[in-house]
């Protein structure tokens, strides 16, 4: 493949041309596998070293100490990290949304068996007969506020009446199989791979709790954005590229072919494939099952501060951080949501700008539009006091 002479960019030539960048193995780390495979830096001056991690901490831990300069990574990793829960605090730099959707929750058989029978959440787990164990992939992370807002959704206390685990997304499908685990939240292709081995099934997919949720972001800590100011527009541009790209279906066939080497995620092609092309099975659904979602015309890419807010609200909901204000949580959100860079570098590829808000009705009725932050947290019956 012939590599692209790079350009002289808009905004002046990157400060920092080469970038490592992180990611875990999951189906929605292809933007980086698209950027990298089809050098889209080059364009915008750049080369990308993708640098798998073992989990999120791990990967949280080499974004603080600068060994890795930007990653895939969970939205409430970056959020988790500037407010300090659980951890360092450093502020942190969310410079793109990479996807939306895209993934879900299994229960082992046994459970999707009482599941079916029961109709009901609660009753399902009542007949285990002891308390319940799911994993989530980072105490912070999407998955865990995923998990424990189906959870609260179906009248079970995800503090009280379940046990909650942290593992590696690659990791959980032997868990589920072993019997460790009555369930677990991840990304794909783990559901798939779950359902192939016969550990488990999907009982849920993300976009039944939020449908178009955001999931994954490009983070970094908010010094590089400062230190690096036109490189870090260069990565939006190019992840932007990426993006646009994987609107295709043809291109994600192509996409799960390379994601299924061993340096990226080592599953089987047709596994990864089937779900990044919306293919659930016979899951069925109260709600259109939505597939994971790259752009979408650039709808999908722009860091709204509202999205932020609402992990905020959800980790002031579970206890995480004690009361705040409404106006502090907002402008912390647009500190770390970097709306000035993602415009500028939008702009510069006639990217469209979506609106600062949108309302979504999530899983328990409930509308988010990130105006009355404060009051949408006090509406929920389950919640630490």
């Amino acid at each position: 493949m012939t590599a692209v002479s790079p350009r002289t960019p808009r905004f002046g030539p990157p400060e920092k041309a080469h970038l490592r960048l992180g990611f875990v193995a999951l189906s929605d780390a292809a933007p980086l596998a698209v950027a990298k495979r089809l050098e889209l830096g080059h364009e915008h001056g750049l080369t990308f070293e993708l640098c798998r991690q073992s989990s999120w901490a791990e990967l949280r831990d080499k974004l603080l100490t600068g060994e890795l300069d930007a990653a895939h990574a969970l939205y409430g990793l970056a959020y988790g990290v500037q407010l300090g829960i659980g951890g360092l605090q450093e502020d942190m730099a969310v410079l793109m949304v990479l996807n939306r959707n895209g993934q879900g929750i299994s229960v082992s058989t046994r459970l999707a068996e009482a599941l079916r029978e029961t109709g009901n959440l609660r009753a399902a787990l009542a007949t285990l007969g002891r308390t319940p164990v799911f994993a989530q992939t980072f105490p912070t992370g999407t998955h865990a506020m995923w998990l424990n807002y189906w959870l609260a959704a179906n009248g079970v206390d995800p503090l009280r009446d379940v046990r909650s685990v942290v593992i590696p997304p690659p990791n959980m499908v032997d868990a589920l199989r072993a019997g460790e685990l009555d369930g677990f939240c991840a990304g794909e292709p783990w559901h798939a791979v779950a359902q192939a081995q016969q550990a488990g099934r999907t009982a849920v997919v993300s976009s039944d709790i939020w449908p178009n949720h955001p999931e994954k972001v490009v983070a970094c800590r908010r010094a590089f954005v400062t230190k690096y100011p036109n490189t870090a527009r260069a990565l939006v541009r190019t992840m932007l590229a990426a993006c646009r790209w994987l609107d295709s279906a043809e291109h994600r066939s192509d996409v799960a072919e390379w994601l299924a080497a061993p340096e990226l995620l080592g599953v089987a092609r047709d596994l990864i494939a089937a779900r990044l092309l919306g293919d659930y099975g016979r899951l069925r659904s109260t709600r259109p099952l939505l597939p994971v979602s790259f752009y979408d015309g650039g709808a999908v890419n722009y860091p709204r501060a509202s999205d932020g807010l609402w992990f905020i609200t959800q980790y002031r909901r579970w206890g995480m951080l004690g009361p705040g204000t409404a106006g502090n949580d907002a402008a912390m959100a647009a500190e770390v949501n970097q709306t000035v860079c993602y415009r500028e570098a939008a702009g510069a590829d006639g990217v469209p700008i979506p609106d600062e808000y949108r309302t979504d009705v999530l899983c328990d009725g409930r509308a988010w539009n990130g105006r009355d932050p404060q009051g949408y947290l006090d509406a929920f019956s389950i919640r630490v006091p």
